[in-house]
């Protein structure tokens, strides 16, 4: 994100009621300390405006100067504390770590009262020797301890015993805000905080959406909707503004452009969808059947009911009903069969599939001829023929077969072949007319008739060609139906 984009992004998180916003690494790029700068203005006192340092002199100073305008400021600092980190990535012994995190907390406490140290790969620490970094941070005059699962090692059980640890253990702690924060390496990051809340930890450092390094780190609406569900047994609450969390997602998806996944919880476009019919009808009998968070309580609309193979009557008769549509239940068993069929060939049937449906069965109420089948063989080089099979008013079923330039122009000389009268085509619009690669085309003709009047035909499937037939046999019927009124048949 640039600078103008992270302020869009601080003005929602302030709105949703975070208290901290770590607004960037100044130290990273002059586009960063801008960011800072100019998110910590715009905080006042709403929030603490948070900037990331390493334990590095330069580092430490680039954040103080970039905090200057803010009211609430804090230093983020710290280094790595695991035996990879010491070995691997700073080369130094588990003694210089500790005079170096001394040195950065107490360098820090120069510039701002509100200094936050953090234990990198604190996780795959000796449990021993991560106390006694801490508690060299805390002598230092550390207000905020992070205590981060940084590469997702940890398992719930393990990483709330090593927050316990560190509480019982380290004095002063008592003073300090203890603060987890995990990353979703294992698909454990929220339940890996949580288990971080149980234990004692007070702050939890997370994002929206889940996003971050690799896997991402812990979700903040996941953790947040989990307090609030479970607020007694963690002996815990925020006040973030729930209804505010929907809106968040949304916004940094779009900043970002990292799509949220259909299925994530709380934010997910399925969150609180349900297809399969007998989750459906206890949906619709009480909400609660299957949803454990009202939608509306996250800024979501509502409950989605998805229509698809799996629904049952209840939910087709429920959204009927939404859309202005009721039907006797011995009608009703005919609109759900052809509900069926068009299920069975599209992911999810929306409401204009719907009202497609049910304008196409109002046009075949008073057919003159139904079109049963329709069989198509073209391509290069192969001739365009159509097969189609056609019922009259009379019950008689005929199969007929005509040859074309096309695929359409094949279809309307085989269904001309049955039809009493024939019809110039004088007008042929295409459009989809849902959503989706599956979706439905409808198809509107214009005929004319031999005396010169036009009769507008629809017809809507998912394959276009079966659309335009249907279109076709529609302004026939109305043809014939308007000349047998005319001579009072």
């Amino acid at each position: 994100m640039n600078t103008e984009e992270k302020l869009i992004v601080a003005r929602q998180l302030i709105r949703l009621g975070v208290d901290v916003i770590e607004a960037g690494f100044p130290m990273s790029s002059p586009g960063d300390l801008r960011s800072v700068q100019e998110i910590a203005q715009l905080a006042g006192d709403e929030c603490v405006v948070c900037a990331f340092a390493r334990a590095v002199d330069k580092d430490i100073e680039l954040a103080a100067e970039a905090l200057k305008p803010a009211k609430r400021p804090r230093i983020h600092v710290g280094l790595g504390v695991s035996p990879s980190h010491l070995r691997d990535k700073l080369r130094m012994t588990e003694d210089e770590c500790v005079d170096r995190a001394k040195h950065a907390v107490a360098y820090a406490k120069e510039f701002v009262e509100d200094v936050e140290f953090y234990a990198e790969d604190a996780a795959r620490a000796d449990i021993d020797f991560l106390i006694r970094v801490v508690q060299a941070a805390v002598d230092s005059g550390a207000t905020v301890i992070n205590v981060p699962d940084t590469t997702g090692f940890s398992l719930p059980e393990e990483y709330g015993a090593r927050i316990k640890a560190i509480i019982e253990n380290v004095r002063g702690i008592e003073d300090v805000t203890v603060s987890v924060h995990a990353h979703d390496d294992l698909g454990l990051a929220t339940a890996n905080v949580l288990a971080g809340i149980r234990n004692g930890a007070t702050q939890v450092e997370c994002t929206i959406n889940g996003i971050g390094e690799r896997a991402g780190n812990a979700s903040l609406e996941e953790v947040v909707m989990a307090i609030a569900t479970h607020g007694e047994l963690l002996d815990a609450h925020t006040d973030i503004r729930t209804r505010e969390l929907t809106r968040s997602s949304r916004l940094v998806s779009r900043i970002t452009g990292m799509s949220v996944q259909a299925n994530k919880a709380i934010v997910g476009a399925n969150a609180f969808a349900h297809s399969a019919g007998i989750h459906q009808d206890g949906v619709l009998k009480s909400p609660e059947t299957y949803q454990i968070i009202d939608p509306t309580a996250v800024g979501a609309h509502g409950s989605d009911i998805v229509l698809s193979a799996r629904s049952g009557h209840a939910a087709l008769q429920h959204r009927l009903a939404e859309l202005g549509y009721s039907f006797e239940q011995s009608e009703f068993e005919d609109v759900y069969q052809r509900f069926l069929e068009i299920a069975d060939q599209k992911k999810e049937v929306y409401d204009e599939d719907l009202e497609s449906m049910l304008e196409e069965r109002s046009r075949d109420v008073a057919a003159i001829y139904t079109l049963d089948a329709l069989q198509i063989q073209c391509g290069d080089p192969l001739v365009p023929t159509a097969v189609a099979t056609i019922t009259d008013e009379n019950g008689e079923r005929k199969i007929v077969s005509a040859t074309g330039t096309g695929p359409i122009d094949a279809a309307y000389k085989a269904i001309d072949k049955v039809v009493s009268v024939h019809g110039d085509l004088e007008e042929y619009v295409v459009k989809a007319i849902t959503r989706g690669i599956d979706a439905i085309g409808e198809v509107v003709v214009r005929v004319k008739s031999d005396d010169g009047m036009l009769f507008i035909g629809r017809g809507a499937d998912n394959d276009v060609v079966v659309s335009s037939a249907k279109a076709y046999v529609n302004a026939i019927n109305r043809m014939i139906a308007t000349q047998r009124s005319r001579e009072g048949i």
